[in-house]
């Protein structure tokens, strides 16, 4: 595996490349490996065709046209890193990933977000820092990875908001008094508990005094899930998801909620749009005389 652990370097010099995007780049590829294993080829002695059947194996394994697609762009990569250390001699992959359906965002409803948000115990160190990151992940909709990247200088709970920030551009994201009074209340009465070290600048902390990783937040929200009765696939994402429908169904403008979203394109924040119109039409066909 010392050409997945060359790789891993390769990426993380590469500027462009966030940590999550080298940690999907890497997990695609070790699943390449592993089917070159399985067949009993090695890196240097695979070419276009060796890649094309791996293609056709996902597909018939019934991977998803999304899943495909990321691998293609994964191997696209990985084989242009191969070329640079004259391990491989292929030339540029022409390989055109699957077209993606635009298939809705699945969502929490206005109910179910409630009953998630009420599950945490208000009375103790857990429960209160675990409140207040759901509090504030739904009240701005930023990513995971943003939410635990949050530091103490990113909040301003006196004028209520919290600052983004990532290596394109920082925004700025208004947030609400629940939030606000949940993130208050984790700052008096949990952090000061969890914080071993006071010149820890992370927001939210584990019980080690570290900066919460994803797979820590990611065990509480499926707990809370569980505790709640939410009987969907739920992940930290699907609060995102939510958090953006939610705004669009009560008239908020599309570009506003792009600025909040971090979207360049606005083409993927209307997709937003497709579970809001569903719903109007539901609630049109109940209400209507004449639907």
């Amino acid at each position: 595996m010392k050409i997945v652990e060359a790789f891993y370097e390769h990426l993380c010099q590469k500027q462009r490349f966030s940590q999550n995007t080298v940690m999907s780049y890497l997990r695609d590829i070790k699943k390449y490996i592993e089917f070159l294993d399985n067949i009993g080829m090695k890196i240097e002695d695979t070419s276009q065709a060796t890649i094309i059947t791996y293609i056709i194996n996902m597909q018939k394994s019934g991977k998803s046209n999304s899943t495909i697609a990321r691998a293609i762009v994964s191997l696209k990569v990985f084989y242009e890193f191969l070329k640079d250390r004259n391990i491989v001699d292929i030339g540029k992959i022409e390989i055109d990933p699957p077209k993606l359906e635009r298939t809705p965002p699945q969502i929490l409803t206005k109910d179910e977000v409630e009953k998630l948000l009420s599950c945490p115990r208000e009375d103790d160190i857990k429960g209160i820092r675990d409140k207040a990151m759901l509090e504030l992940l739904y009240a701005t909709g930023i990513r995971v990875s943003e939410l635990i990247g949050l530091n103490l200088s990113d909040i301003n709970l006196e004028h209520g908001y919290i600052i983004c920030r990532n290596k394109k551009r920082d925004r700025i994201i208004p947030i609400g008094s629940y939030a606000i009074e949940a993130v208050e209340k984790y700052l008096n009465y949990s952090r000061p508990y969890l914080a071993r070290n006071k010149e820890q600048e992370a927001l939210f902390l584990n019980f080690n005094g570290a900066r919460m990783t994803r797979q820590g937040f990611w065990k509480i929200v499926k707990f809370y899930a569980n505790v709640a009765g939410i009987n969907k696939e739920i992940t930290p994402h699907i609060l995102r998801h939510s958090f953006a429908t939610h705004l669009i169904e009560n008239g908020a403008d599309v570009r506003a909620v792009q600025q909040m979203l971090g979207h360049a394109d606005i083409s993927t924040t209307q997709r937003y749009l497709q579970v809001a119109n569903v719903k109007l039409k539901e609630v049109y066909q109940k209400a209507h005389p004449r639907a």
